[in-house]
């Protein structure tokens, strides 16, 4: 599948944002999903995960309950709400694909994702 990402921009700390990964070209709801983050000068980590249906989800502990992933399969498109966002948040993200999964399964790990996005700018000023 081809990924698009939208929705990053200047948020001041404490504020919200929303992402949005638009999937074309493929079956999305048979793809596990992800989102990824990039801060400058550090490796690309994992934020969170997202399985087939929707039912099952994974989080970094730095987020954990400040954001949440879901996803729209009528319209092929998978969210990430940003809440109470901290400065350590700056970060490009980008979402992925895992078109080799099954059913149930979340993925953390880079190298299980084959389709990546373009990758969305997120500054949380403080």
């Amino acid at each position: 599948v081809q990924l698009q990402v939208s929705g990053g921009g200047l948020v001041q700390a404490g504020g919200s944002l929303r992402l949005s990964c638009t999937a074309t070209g493929g079956t999305f709801y048979r793809h596990a999903m992800g989102w990824f983050r990039q801060a400058p000068g550090k490796e690309r980590e994992f934020v969170a995960a997202i399985s087939w249906a929707g039912t099952r989800t994974h989080y970094n502990d730095v987020v954990k309950g400040r954001f949440t992933i879901s996803r729209d399969n009528a319209n092929n498109v998978l969210y990430l709400q940003m809440n109470s966002l901290k400065p350590e948040d700056t970060a490009v993200y980008y979402c992925a694909a895992n078109g080799r999964s099954v059913s149930g399964s979340i993925h953390s790990r880079r190298d299980e994702y084959q389709d990546w996005g373009q990758g969305t700018l997120v500054t949380v000023s403080s």
